[in-house]
């Protein structure tokens, strides 16, 4: 299993680099993969966007094919892009978003957070009524792409301008919003990536 860290990345870019790889792991040509990285400011629209989903953002915007509705990704999240085959995995979609969830709460345990968890009627992960990760996947022939985004540094231009997730921005937090201070990006997309890798059983 391969972990690719890309940095901080164009969303573009990165988006075409998941594609061609989504293509190779179809054909077998390449092993499954986890993309790590963090973008410039930019609102993705998911399959149940609408333009009512934007309030004023200004932006750099694209309409993508993962599910969901808009949401904002930036400098202060880290993201991770699992390109998988489920097939290996008995084809079971709930439970590959479950386990993308526990793999954030998990972590999130892990850097001093006990009350972060998942919520059957809102994917993604919650601390009490804050929203601090999203999750919009897209799958092509049971190979997943797309993936989760968790804010681990506050940003306060994010989420501006946008209903993330359909949801009032106010609800947005970040780790360390959560915490009173910074945790260190490599040692948080190490544990993360770790911690995806034992749940999804790669």
């Amino acid at each position: 299993m391969e972990v690719i860290n890309l940095g901080l990345i164009d969303y573009k870019e990165a988006l075409d680099i998941q594609l061609n790889y989504l293509e190779e792991v179809l054909i077998g040509t390449r092993d499954e993969v986890l993309l790590i990285c963090h973008h410039p400011s930019v609102v993705t629209l998911g399959k149940k966007s609408s333009m009512s989903d934007l309030t004023g953002w200004k932006g750099k915007t694209y309409e993508i094919s993962r599910g969901g509705k808009a949401t904002y990704h930036g400098p202060g999240q880290v993201v991770i892009y699992p390109i998988l085959n489920l097939e290996k995995r008995m084809n079971d979609i709930y439970a590959y978003l479950r386990n993308l969830e526990l793999a954030m709460v998990k972590t999130l345990e892990e850097f001093g957070v006990k009350e972060a968890k998942g919520d059957p009627d809102n994917t993604g992960v919650w601390i009490r009524d804050h929203k601090i990760a999203s999750i919009g996947i897209a799958i092509k022939r049971w190979i997943t792409y797309h993936g989760l985004a968790i804010n681990i540094f506050y940003d306060k231009d994010a989420f501006k301008g946008i209903n993330p997730c359909g949801l009032n921005v106010k609800v947005m937090t970040s780790l360390e919003e959560i915490l009173g201070h910074k945790v260190e990006r490599f040692t948080f997309e190490k544990q993360l990536s770790s911690n995806l890798l034992e749940l999804l059983k790669i």
